[in-house]
């Protein structure tokens, strides 16, 4: 029996970012998942290693790549209508379920379990390092729009800054200080 769960994965590619706003470099969720789990990682090494975290840096590098995927079937709803109104936030999350159920039953039964972590991620430290990486991401994406003169992403930098700001985690904290000033740059600046 063919089983369809790594094709419906690689329909992340056509699933586009920020529907709401002109974008002068359009970002997929594949891009992003990609870019959420370089950050995560870099978190959870940082929370280990300055911080005295236990947290695995590979399984919280695959939970960022996969932290998206069930945008693949319901596709990417904007946050100011996700997070407008309770009652959205709450019925969005239950659709997100039923797709993350939906892509686990496209897969052997015997494999389900090792990838029902990495999309659900049940564990509560794994997932605050995949929600801040992805935040992170998020501010990253405004500062490129910024850097390319498209002022569209001028309120979304200045409220996702403020997010990130009231995130307790020390790792993000120590990544923000150490690394965040880079992604201001321009390529010879970086050099």
């Amino acid at each position: 029996m063919p089983y369809h769960f790594f094709p419906m994965i690689a329909r992340m590619r056509y699933i586009n970012r920020w529907g709401l706003m002109r974008n002068t470099d359009p970002e997929n969720i594949q891009e992003h998942s990609h870019m959420v789990a370089v950050l995560a990682h870099a978190l959870a090494v940082l929370q280990n290693e300055r911080f005295g975290g236990q947290v695995d840096p590979g399984a919280v590098a695959v939970a960022a790549l996969y932290h998206d995927a069930s945008e693949i079937l319901t596709g990417d709803m904007p946050t100011p209508i996700k997070y407008d109104n309770p009652d959205i936030q709450s019925a969005y999350k239950q659709v997100e379920a039923v797709a993350e159920q939906k892509l686990l039953n496209m897969l052997p039964e015997d494999l389900r379990p090792a990838y029902n972590e990495a999309l659900t991620i049940p564990d509560p430290e794994i997932r605050a390092l995949v929600k801040a990486a992805d935040k992170l991401s998020a501010y990253l994406k405004c500062v490129e729009e910024l850097k390319a003169g498209n002022s569209e992403f001028k309120k979304a930098k200045e409220q996702t800054w403020a997010a990130l700001q009231d995130n307790p985690l020390p790792a993000l904290r120590c990544f923000m200080e150490e690394f965040l000033p880079g992604f201001e740059l321009t390529l010879d600046e970086l050099n």
